[in-house]
């Protein structure tokens, strides 16, 4: 998960913050930061955390497993090996 915060800091943009998985632009957590004080720019920064998870799951989920049936195929054979 590390080398892939990493590649993702790396892609070239404007935005030079970024809360994971989503690059903001920079002076947007300073102006929030200035007009809405501490407390309200931490609530938007654990927003955009939340939603660039959601996002990134459902991306994860859609690569690795494609559809729900993969999925639960995938964890009948876990069952099967755990059972041994």
């Amino acid at each position: 998960m590390l080398k892939s915060i990493q590649e993702f800091l790396k892609t070239d943009t404007d935005a030079r913050a970024a809360v994971y998985p989503i690059k903001v632009p920079e002076d947007l957590l300073y102006q929030l930061l200035r007009s809405q004080g501490a407390e309200d720019t931490d609530n938007v920064i654990h927003h955009i955390f939340k939603l660039g998870l959601n996002v990134w799951s459902e991306q994860l989920f859609s690569s690795t497993f494609g559809n729900e049936q993969s999925l639960k195929e995938f964890i009948k054979i876990l069952k099967a090996r755990r059972g041994k």
